[in-house]
Order: structure tokens, then sequence, then C-alpha cells
């Protein structure tokens, strides 16, 4: 990732009043990290939302001149002017180091909670509301805090003891927690941070990013971090299954003319949306391009609706028919409102309300449209048979590990394929700063890549991936070249990623020791003595 420095020093780029007057999106005056993130976005530097955070805290440690605990506009224009001077950006790097209370990791720094303003979607609380309370109401452990109320907030108080989000984790992703190690009865303070804590590493354990998220931000209720997490564990679980590897169906999406692979390359936003189109195309109507300003008169959803709705021609499958009489009301609100009427007979009238749709809030509708396409694909498996049965396979457990752990660090973008993903070695070197080795980012072919000899600006990096992990981080990389990491080479791009991740768990561990060095000795050490104090007779010898 880039440096805090070179991030804001590149924003003198810009005008800084369009720049604030756009990040300021709630016209307060005042910039949050929710709207920085937004302005990063704009200025083409997309960043995870955890570094975001750790910007925001060490600008207002630095600008926060008034001491109010906000950026007003005067202050942010001083720092990006400050910023413009090179030995400027040394000196505030400097001090940014040396202010109390800013944590590189770990929960939300007292700088964060108390002096930033956090932003958060009233909408989004209330969808996710209504979903845990439909998703878990039979659950009798839940009893006790179901059905929330979508209006107040009970959401926060609810999730504070860590039932909920256990539960909301195994509900995207069966079996990821043994239910006997969730405390349900009695709790005690401790043993309400137990859950949280369980809760946290189950999430990171599936691919969610829980970098600067601690427990005592889950039990305070803070909700752009609850809402954060919440959305990333019920996405999870909403594309489980929009994966071709899992839903050889979605082989039927396959254009004209292209090979399989390319589409198993595609994230499950990119298959919703061609599966989207797929049904309107049957339907005769105009394909969408997103989930925001193509759907907002609702009218793509009704054609949508009425391919994938039951035609009674199954055993014991009952028709259901889409009434279109709403579809030509003038008034968007209630032709939205009309639409939902119908896809409430399909049982899917969950995330959205109309005013959802007429905004077109992407968040949400992504969401109503995965629902969709779990509850009623209506997609059959082409006959024809000429695919390589060998790309169904799917990835192992292996596999998933190493790509949950990459997305639990906040790497940008999202790695929903880890091979095709790690092609340019963009997430390699994202990686490479996480686990303390250098980088050199004027060195890196950044996206988008051209059409001509795009493919070779991705090899330059993967090129340069290998020559770091060779000569800075000491690896064994014997016999491994950039293009094997290019072309997906499952068992040397393997080989690279597990050193990766030892090396990032490694300095965890150091870390944790007071920055004394751990190697494998050490940790089999550890176990063994923990075995003992335990009164077991068993030990290890090796993690082979």
């Amino acid at each position: 990732l880039f440096s805090t420095v070179t991030i804001l020093g590149s924003l003198h780029k810009y005008k800084n009043n369009l720049c604030f007057h756009f990040t300021d999106i709630d016209n307060s005056g005042y910039v949050s990290d929710y709207e920085l993130q937004d302005l990063f976005k704009e200025a083409s530097l997309p960043l995870p939302g955890y570094k975001v955070r750790e910007i925001v805290e060490k600008i207002i440690a630095v600008t926060d001149s008034n001491k109010d605990g906000r950026i007003n506009f005067e202050e942010f224009v001083s720092i990006i002017q400050e910023l413009k001077s090179k030995d400027v950006s040394k000196s505030f790097r400097k001090s940014i180091n040396k202010k109390q209370g800013i944590t590189a990791i770990g929960g939300t720094s007292a700088i964060s909670s108390e002096g930033t303003q956090h932003s958060y979607s009233e909408e989004e609380k209330v969808a996710f509301v209504k979903w845990i309370n439909k998703a878990l109401e039979d659950d009798p452990d839940c009893k006790h805090l179901l059905p929330m109320n979508p209006s107040d907030a009970s959401l926060f108080k609810s999730l504070a003891d860590g039932v909920l989000l256990c539960k909301m984790i195994n509900f995207s992703q069966p079996d990821t927690i043994d239910e006997r190690a969730i405390n349900k009865k009695k709790l005690t303070p401790f043993t309400i941070s137990e859950n949280l804590n369980l809760a946290l590493n189950s999430a990171s354990a599936i691919g969610c990013t829980v970098v600067n998220i601690g427990s005592q931000d889950l039990q305070e209720g803070k909700p752009h971090l609850v809402l954060g997490l919440l959305w990333q564990i019920i996405k999870v679980g909403l594309f489980a299954d929009i994966e071709i590897s899992r839903n050889e169906a979605l082989i039927a999406l396959l254009n004209e003319g292209e090979e399989l692979d390319q589409l198993m390359k595609l994230s499950p936003e990119e298959l919703l949306l061609r599966w989207v189109n797929y049904h309107l195309a049957n339907a005769g109507w105009q394909k969408i391009s997103n989930f925001s300003q193509d759907i907002k008169d609702s009218r793509a959803y009704y054609h949508l609706l009425n391919q994938i709705a039951p035609k009674g021609d199954g055993f014991d499958e009952l028709p259901i028919k889409i009434d279109f009489s709403g579809f030509h009301d003038k008034n968007d609100l209630r032709r939205a409102e009309y639409m939902l009427q119908q896809a409430d007979k399909l049982g899917c009238r969950q995330f959205v309300t109309p005013a959802d749709v007429v905004s077109g809030n992407p968040k949400l509708n992504l969401a109503f449209v995965a629902n969709l396409f779990n509850t009623y694909p209506a997609l059959h498996k082409p006959d024809n048979s000429s695919y390589d049965l060998n790309l169904l396979e799917g990835e192992s457990k292996e596999e998933r590990t190493f790509r949950n752990w990459m997305n639990s660090l906040g790497v940008s973008p999202y790695v929903n394929h880890l091979y095709s993903d790690l092609s340019d070695a963009l997430i390699i070197f994202q990686l490479y700063d996480m686990t303390r080795v250098p980088v050199d980012w004027n060195h890196v072919n950044k996206p988008p890549y051209p059409l001509l000899g795009g493919n070779m600006r991705k090899i330059e990096n993967c090129n340069y991936a290998v020559e770091l992990g060779k000569t800075k981080a000491k690896f064994s990389l014997v016999g491994i070249a950039g293009h094997d990491l290019n072309e997906g080479n499952p068992t040397l791009t393997l080989a690279l990623v597990w050193q990766l991740m030892r090396r990032y768990t490694l300095n965890v561990l150091s870390d944790l020791g007071e920055g004394e060095k751990v190697n494998d000795e050490i940790i089999i050490k550890w176990v063994n003595q923990t075995l003992a104090k335990a009164n077991k007779k068993t030990s290890i010898t090796s993690f082979k």
C-alpha cells in the first residue's frame, strides 16, 4: 500500500475546494472517515477501509488545530498545502509517529472513536435488522434477542454479547463455529468478550476484513464498525453459491465464443449482473450495467421477476404469476412498491424498500438481487459437455484459507479467485507491505492496463514480486519465475503465498512477544508446555 504521506501528498493535484465540497456529502462542513474514503476513490486512489481509518486517525492527531475533534475546510487545506513540500512531508510523518494514542493495529483508538465523525446508512441498518430477524427467527438461542426493532438502536445492543454475531456467521457459512464454543447462558463480561473475539476470529476466517475492529468496539455498539462487519458477513452468505464450481448451471451464462475459464474469473457481482441480463435478454428488455442508476425505475426488476417466477412446469411446482399492472405507473415510488409486492410472492421482499430502489442504493439492491438468485436462479445446466470438467473442481481448503486470509487483511481489490486475482501481483505487493518487506511502488505497473501489452506489464509486476521474495524477504523461491504467477501455476503460487502467510504470522507473534524473534521451535515448545500444564500426554515435534 502507498504510505500515508504519498497518498495525501498526491491530493494537491485536485482543487481543494472542489475535493472538499465533493467529499462533504452530508453538507456538515466537516470531513468524516466515511466521506474521506469516497474522496480517495474519486482521486483514483482506492483504499481498503482499515487504511482509511489509520489515515483519519493521523490527520485528526496532526491537523485538528482547533481541537474540536473534526476537520473543517481550513484545516483540510492547510494539511494539503503542507504536504506539497517534500521536506515538510518528512517532518509531518515524524510528528505523526510521535503522537500518543495512535496505534497501527488493534482496536479503534481513542483518537478515532472520539475525534472522528462516523457515518452510517439508516437504510442499511433497517435492511440488516430485517434480514437477521428472518434468518434466525427459529433459533432458540436467539429468542430473547429477536425480533429486533428496525427503527431504533436495538441492533447494536443485541449484538453486544456476541451470540447473534456468531449465529450469523454460521448462517452465512455453516459450521464455521462449533456451537459448543458459544457462551449462551449466565453471561459475564469475560464470557461476552470470549464470544466477541470468537466472532471476530471466525469472521476473519471466512474472509471478512476485521483489521482495527476489537471486541470492545462491538460491545459498545459503534454503528459504523458493526454495520461494516455485518455487511461483510451477510455478503459472504449471499455470494456463497454464486460460483460455477458450486453451481454448474451458471455455465448457461457463457457468451457466444467465450471460454469457460473466462467466465470462472468473474466476481460474484459480475456473475449476478450477467445473470440479470441473461433473463432480461430472454424477456426482450434492454440490459443493465449496474445495480444503481439502471434499476431505479423498477422496470428491469419486473421483467426479471417474471422470468424467474415458477411456471408450474416441475413436479408439485405451483405457478406464480407476476402482475404487471403497476409497470406503467408514472410515479417511481408507487411502481417500486408494486414491484416489491410481486417479489413478495416469491418470498424475496428483502433488503430494499421502494425508496432504496428509486434512490439506486447499490449495496442493498445487490443484496436484493443476490437473494433472488439464491431463491429462484431459473438456470439449467447446458447439455453440451465440451467444457473442461477439471475447471469445475473448485478451490481446496488450503486455497480457500489463503484467499480468506488475504481478504481479512483488507487487500484491495477483494480476492475472489486465488490464482487469476494474483496474476498482476498487486495483491502480493500489498502483502509484502503488511509483512514489512519494502516495496518500491514507483516500480509497480498499476491498472488500468492497456489492451496492447497489458499482460506484459502484469508479467513485469510478477517478475518484481519474485525478485522481492528472493532478495528482500529471503524466501525460498527456487524455480519460480514471474510468468508462473501470471499464469496461475497452483504449486508455485502457493509456495510464495504460504511463505507470505508464515512471515505475517511470525511477525504477529513477535509483536506479541515484545519483539522477541519467533520460529517453529519456540512455537512447538510453547504448545508442548501448554499441553503439559493441562495434564495432557500428547505432544508435537513438528508441523508436518
